[in-house]
């Protein structure tokens, strides 16, 4: 067994926020100890180097790259699985290492990426994100023809249900399928053309059946959730994170506070549909108008939650927004108050046990997998970091 020591460095605590110097030994694909003055086999020098946990990402999309919905529907089916083999290696090179995707990936993408055949961040897949009729993820057009985000598969079920018997029936086929959390949309969205973020979607009754039938399976469910109502509905369902949540108000935050609920805020998603639209990126009109009027809600809300206490873990929405961007998020929530090393600590250890996997990731602790990110230069200079990242070792292995 091959003991590997990085000596010299500054390791980020993510459990107290602190920077410690210290050394690292890993051996196969573990953390075996750190210390000082340790034994191994072979030494890396990380003099003026700072070692931070592999950073994960809780909300992406790698199987989406742009937002042209018409060069999407003119480009062959199975072009977006290659595609997503260099979102994913964009992902990696920004110091992720673990994914929670949020629709799109099915249990072949996360099977290749486990085995090596393709590189990228480990992931967790939401298969797709279920939604009534109408709904946010509906693809009916004002035209009367269909534009599906979560096209049907083999690998992929439908994703539009009502009812609550049809929603058992449904998560059903999302947990068959390989899914390792459940997705719903409980409030409308900006990029789809039918729904409005302000209005709830889904009664108690089918939420509650949701739920249950996961929980049955041992799974959690994360909700779209940008209305005020929807996000309530959500949390009380039971429901474990709260994507986005655009428009919290208080009661929403206590009940999130009550209940140990995660705030996943995706930031930076609204400001990249404007980005694109200014790139020239063909937007419709009714989004690009929902994108503008969320915006400053959506801050407002981040920052109250930040204040309140709320768990909060990182996500980026990427795929609304450039794969390989995702560290842009880290500086808008340190912009808008979040203590940066808090920010650090979302997305590493909060992040990680979000996704239920905190035994293993999100802390650079002996017995946990050997996923850091080697960086020569400041770690909470976020607007810097992607461009001091170094090398990012995964499984105990050199990813980057």
């Amino acid at each position: 067994m091959t003991r590997i020591a990085f000596t010299n460095a500054t390791l980020f605590d993510s459990t107290t926020g602190a920077f410690e110097e210290a050394d690292l030994v890993i051996a196969n694909n573990r953390i075996v100890e750190v210390g000082k003055d340790l034994d191994a086999d072979e030494v890396i020098d990380c003099t003026d180097r700072y070692i931070l946990p592999g950073m994960i990402d809780a909300h992406v999309h790698v199987m989406f790259s742009h937002l042209d919905f018409m060069k999407q529907m003119h480009t062959p089916f199975s072009y977006r699985f290659y595609a997503a083999m260099d979102n994913m290696r964009r992902t990696l090179e920004t110091g992720i290492t673990t994914v929670r995707d949020a629709g799109g990936a099915d249990a072949g993408v996360r099977q290749a990426v486990s085995d090596g055949v393709i590189r990228g961040p480990r992931l967790q897949i939401a298969i797709a994100m279920l939604s009534q009729t109408g709904g946010h993820g509906d693809g009916w057009m004002p035209s009367g023809g269909h534009f599906r985000l979560f096209t049907s598969y083999p690998g992929v079920p439908d994703n539009i249900v009502d009812g609550p018997e049809a929603m058992r029936l449904k998560v059903r086929e999302m947990l068959r399928a390989g899914a390792d959390v459940i997705k719903v949309a409980t409030s409308g969205g900006v990029l789809s053309p039918n729904d409005d973020p302000k209005h709830a979607h889904f009664d108690d009754d089918e939420l509650a059946m949701l739920v249950k039938e996961a929980a049955n399976q041992g799974k959690p469910v994360m909700a779209h959730a940008q209305a005020t109502d929807g996000i309530k509905n959500a949390i009380r369902a039971g429901i474990h994170s709260i994507e986005h949540g655009i428009y919290l108000d208080d009661e929403a935050i206590e009940m999130m506070l009550e209940r140990g609920t995660y705030l996943v805020p995706t930031l930076i998603a609204p400001t990249g549909v404007r980005k694109a639209a200014a790139r020239g990126v063909q937007i419709a009109e009714s989004s690009l108008r929902k994108a503008e009027e969320v915006e400053e809600a959506h801050r407002a809300s981040f920052r109250k939650a930040v204040q309140a206490g709320v768990k909060i873990a990182m996500g980026t929405d990427s795929g609304v927004t450039p794969h390989g961007d995702n560290l842009e998020e880290l500086e808008v929530m340190a912009e808008l108050g979040m203590a940066k090393t808090d920010v650090l600590q979302s997305t590493t250890r909060v992040a990680a046990e979000l996704m239920g996997i905190d035994h293993e990731l999100g802390s650079l602790e002996p017995g946990k997998l050997a996923d850091f990110v080697i960086v020569n230069g400041d770690p909470l200079d976020f607007g810097g970091l992607k461009d001091h990242i170094e090398h990012v070792w995964k499984n105990g292995r050199l990813a980057i």
